[in-house]
């Protein structure tokens, strides 16, 4: 047997692999980032879509309300503790009421120093208080002021000293 001195033949020579499908993936890629980028950046995507506008936005009109200052409080905390409270609000009413609540506000006064004087110290000096102390006070002014005049009742200082 002769042995010839090459093994291979010209078909088992290794192939070129293409670079066209690495080359359209790549582009592929851009494309479609380029695409996200564009739908995330003009809102189509993850945003307000047709809210956006360039220009003025739409605002709605405020409501027809009006805020009634309560004159500051100082109430005295315990006979013995040498402790007040400086209480400060204003409640929130329908323009058309503002006049009757303005009228009733030396009873409103009135009703918000008891209730505060009766609430003891240490509910007042708890940091979750003043949201049941404020919905109780809403309650009382609702009740002298009358169903529907008053809105809501806004603490603006609540300080304990």
């Amino acid at each position: 047997m002769a042995m010839s001195g090459s093994d291979t033949t010209p078909d088992d020579a290794p192939k070129k692999v293409s670079k066209l499908p690495i080359l359209f993936g790549f582009v592929l890629m851009l494309a479609l980032g380029g695409g996200g980028f564009f739908a995330v950046y003009s809102g189509l995507i993850l945003g307000h879509g047709a809210a956006v506008k360039k220009g003025s936005p739409h605002v709605e009109a405020l409501p027809d309300i009006a805020f009634v200052p309560i004159a500051p409080m100082v109430v005295s905390l315990g006979s013995e503790s040498g402790r007040y409270l400086h209480f400060t609000a204003q409640i929130e009413v329908a323009k058309v009421h503002e006049s009757d609540v303005v009228l009733l506000l030396p009873r409103v006064l009135d009703v918000l120093n008891g209730y505060l004087r009766a609430v003891e110290v240490s509910e007042l000096e708890d940091p979750t208080a003043l949201v049941r102390l404020r919905a109780q006070m809403l309650r009382r002014v609702q009740m002298v002021a009358g169903d529907g005049r008053v809105r809501d009742l806004l603490v603006t200082e609540f300080v304990i000293n």
